[in-house]
């Protein structure tokens, strides 16, 4: 099942100026590295991250600490849109991360994450059982030539917080 309340976050995040100040309140880091929502749907999260002066190393590439932090960002909004408004509230925490760096990352890259579907269920879960459940969210950094740069797995935990 989908969190009813989908669309609701839907319009919040998309919202150019909401999500603009969003980030500049909540994530300052990926505010000032540029990191843009491409796409949102329940199922589905797509992120851009360009390579700016802001963003890079010593190599002229981007700095695996903001393609890291795209990465991350690309699982937990999914994440977010599954907790978003339920009942109880539930809390989420990033308990661990594996990345696989394929190529140098250069110009924009796009990190996919297709996991929305089994974020949804384990949220469920967490809710009928009242006990943490964790999910592994995988995204894919692709560059403009749709390459494959870096692989990403992020552990999820999921949590109802007691009333």
């Amino acid at each position: 099942m989908m969190n009813p309340n989908f669309n609701s976050y839907k319009a919040e995040i998309t919202h150019p100026i909401k999500y603009r100040l969003y980030m500049l309140e909540n994530l300052p880091a990926a505010f000032f590295a540029g990191i843009k929502l491409v796409d949102l749907s329940e199922t589905c999260a797509r992120l851009s991250v360009p390579q700016k002066w802001f963003n890079k190393n010593p190599f002229q590439s981007i700095y695996l600490g903001i393609l890291t932090m795209a990465a991350e960002i690309s699982t937990g909004i999914l994440c977010m849109s599954a907790i978003y408004k339920r009942r109880p509230r539930i809390s989420m925490l990033p308990v661990n991360m594996k990345s696989v760096f394929h190529k140098k990352a250069t110009g924009k890259i796009v990190f996919i994450c297709n996991d929305g579907l089994k974020i949804n269920e384990v949220v469920e879960e967490a809710i009928a059982s009242g006990e943490a459940k964790t999910v592994l969210c995988h995204t894919l950094g692709l560059n403009q030539s749709d390459e494959i740069v870096a692989e990403f797995y992020f552990t999820w935990s999921f949590k109802p917080k007691s009333k």
